[in-house]
């Protein structure tokens, strides 16, 4: 079995217990997530199986969308909902000064990763450290927002917002950025991730869903294929006379590939056999010429 279950995770788990969930479920081996969602956090959790596993970082790398509750006034040692509170503050609840704070969010800007995270300095993780009681600097960082739309108003101190970002953008720290913007402090009272990469809620099944179909021999019915994941990506198909050294990894020059977009040099596409069989994703280069070599194979 190998291609990608697109999982709604439930707040109480973590990814890892979903993937560990899965794994008994299947009885597989090779089973991984595709992107950390809080325990508390709700939605979209692709999660690979089988070959499709070496394609979890790149599901990974790919856009998200999220639905968040901001709630002002606040401010918690996590950035959400779960953490202790460190201050309350009044709030004056001015729609238009919102709206105008809330779109200065767009672009590119820069992120200080929160404490109670997974990235690790000097081989810990920062949440680990924040239990221990301490805090250490924290290079930030540069993550793009696409969109951030105010969805509803929540008077007296809360309102929602959809936000589609580049990979590594922390909701919490955006909600907690916003209030101190607006002066009065804020966290995440809730987040549902509703899209990340080509998966999205509206497809999304729950665990008990997938157990039910397991336990029925129809688990495959959920399964989503290694091209559903790919289908942001440039279709290169290769010609019957170099389909050995396709096989064998090897470059591909351009009169023996086709394709219906124009490709440029850098970029990444995925790769068919002229009987239309994924094989992997090869990376666009020039040099006397096109040619398409190897980035990761899935064969």
């Amino acid at each position: 079995m190998d291609g990608i279950f697109n999982i709604y995770k439930e707040k109480g788990y973590t990814s890892h217990d979903v993937v560990a969930v899965v794994r008994k479920t299947l009885h597989m081996k090779k089973v991984g997530h595709t992107g950390t969602l809080d325990p508390d956090a709700e939605g979209v959790l692709p999660v690979c199986v089988g070959k499709a596993t070496k394609l979890s970082d790149i599901i990974m790398d790919g856009r998200k969308s999220y639905r968040a509750v901001v709630r002002l006034g606040i401010t918690t040692t996590t950035e959400d909902a779960s953490g202790e509170v460190l201050e309350e503050k009044t709030v004056d609840f001015d729609e238009d000064q919102i709206r105008r704070t809330v779109a200065e969010f767009t672009g590119e800007i820069r992120q200080i990763p929160p404490m109670y995270s997974a990235i690790k300095i000097n081989g810990k993780k920062l949440y680990e450290l924040a239990r221990e009681g301490k805090e250490v600097e924290r290079k930030a960082r540069t993550v793009t927002i696409y969109g951030i739309t105010i969805r509803n108003f929540l008077p007296p101190d809360a309102f929602e917002i959809d936000v589609d970002c580049s990979k590594g953008t922390y909701i919490r720290t955006i909600c907690s950025d916003i209030g101190k913007a607006l002066g009065c402090g804020a966290h995440m009272a809730s987040l549902l991730r509703t899209k990340t990469g080509a998966f999205c809620l509206e497809n999304a099944i729950r665990l008990e869903e997938l157990k039910t179909l397991a336990e029925e021999g129809r688990a495959e019915e959920a399964l989503l294929s290694m091209e559903r994941a790919l289908a942001g990506y440039k279709e290169v198909v290769v010609s019957e006379q170099s389909e050995k050294l396709l096989y064998n990894g090897g470059k591909i020059r351009s009169a023996f590939y086709r394709s219906r977009q124009p490709l440029a040099a850098g970029e990444i596409v995925s790769v068919y056999d002229s009987k239309k069989q994924l094989v992997g994703l090869y990376q666009v280069c020039e040099e006397d010429g096109f040619f398409i070599k190897p980035f990761k194979m899935l064969i």
